[in-house]
């Protein structure tokens, strides 16, 4: 079942929103050649206690850390670890936090110093492509109708969308109804009502959408490159609010 939110839940949730982005934004600072992602671990655990906010992702299907941190073929869930990260690699953040009895969530892929074109290019068709996804949340479309605009946009840029994994209703609980897909036909699905809160979130390959999953991560089959945005929204009369509103 779709939770619809009250304007008092709505409200907490903006303020979680903007806990998190503001974590984001000092975790974007630290990720340089030569940090290991267990540092920026450290890095979330420290701002997570500074706000006076708890950690979503720990514990959680017993996730070990705060932060995922995935570089390269990693797709999401990545564990931080003793990795360090080095020039022309990229990394995804991923970020969720509780706050006054609800969840909010968030993901950005950076470059680690200087990066390949194709990289910088797979970071922003991916970055795009959530802007695209967002401008269909709002009443009276269909959550298909967000899936088919990401697909049809990533794939007539040359990449592809993965498909095992979704973004996500998001409230009480970390990953409500329904799952978002980054794939699939317009009309579709329920639709979208007013004050209905949930993530979307594109994971775009370079290679082929298959993945795998290791002790690690999930990893695209084929090794090839990976980028992940992700952003909470509230359905709104007019359309939708982002709240988790880091600029992107």
């Amino acid at each position: 079942m779709i939770t619809v939110k009250t304007k008092e839940e709505i409200e907490i949730m903006t303020q979680g929103g903007e806990i998190l982005a503001k974590i984001m934004e000092r975790l974007k600072e630290q990720v340089e050649p030569g940090i290991k992602t267990s540092k920026l671990n450290e890095a979330a655990k420290g701002l997570i206690l500074k706000y006076g906010v708890k950690a979503s992702f720990k514990g959680y299907e017993g996730f070990p850390a705060v932060l995922c941190t995935s570089i390269n073929e990693q797709i999401v869930h990545g564990i931080p670890s003793e990795r360090i990260l080095k020039t022309g690699d990229i990394i995804s953040l991923d970020l969720g936090i509780f706050y006054k009895g609800f969840h909010t969530d968030m993901a950005v892929t950076l470059p680690v110093g200087e990066i390949s074109k194709k990289s910088q290019r797979l970071i922003e068709i991916t970055k795009q492509a959530l802007k695209i996804g967002i401008e269909k949340a709002k009443p009276g479309n269909t959550f298909g109708d967000i899936s088919y605009v990401i697909q049809k946009y990533v794939k007539g840029e040359g990449f592809n969308v993965i498909r095992e994994l979704t973004g996500h209703g998001i409230g009480k609980d970390l990953h409500e109804d329904p799952q978002i897909l980054n794939y699939g036909e317009k009309g579709t699905g329920p639709k979208i009502k007013e004050s209905m809160t949930f993530c979307i979130e594109p994971m775009v390959t370079a290679g082929d959408w298959r993945i795998k999953k290791t002790d690690r991560a999930f990893e695209t089959k084929d090794g090839s490159l990976t980028a992940h945005f992700e952003h909470t929204i509230a359905i709104t009369k007019q359309g939708c609010q982002v709240l988790t509103g880091l600029k992107l």
